[in-house]
């Protein structure tokens, strides 16, 4: 049984690691804001996070349209 807990556990850490780490590398990219995973993945963040995450973004790509979970009402100008 402890064997099944200690595997579940690092399964889940693993998937903590890489979803935080691939988040982390989009909302500091230079490239482009339109990544359709970075998306996903901030969308999903938390609310502090995502804020966090799509003011990041904005100060890199503020003259351009913000993507999907950083867009504010009339999806047209950043949160």
């Amino acid at each position: 049984m402890k064997k099944l807990v200690r595997l579940l556990l690092t399964i889940a850490l693993a998937f903590v690691v890489f979803t935080g780490f691939r988040w982390y590398r989009y909302i500091t990219n230079t490239d482009s804001p339109y990544d359709e995973i970075g998306i996903t993945v901030n969308n999903a963040m938390p609310g502090p996070i995502n804020a966090w995450g799509c003011a990041k973004l904005k100060t890199t790509f503020g003259s351009s349209l913000p993507p999907y979970g950083c867009a504010a009402g009339n999806a047209t100008q950043w949160k």
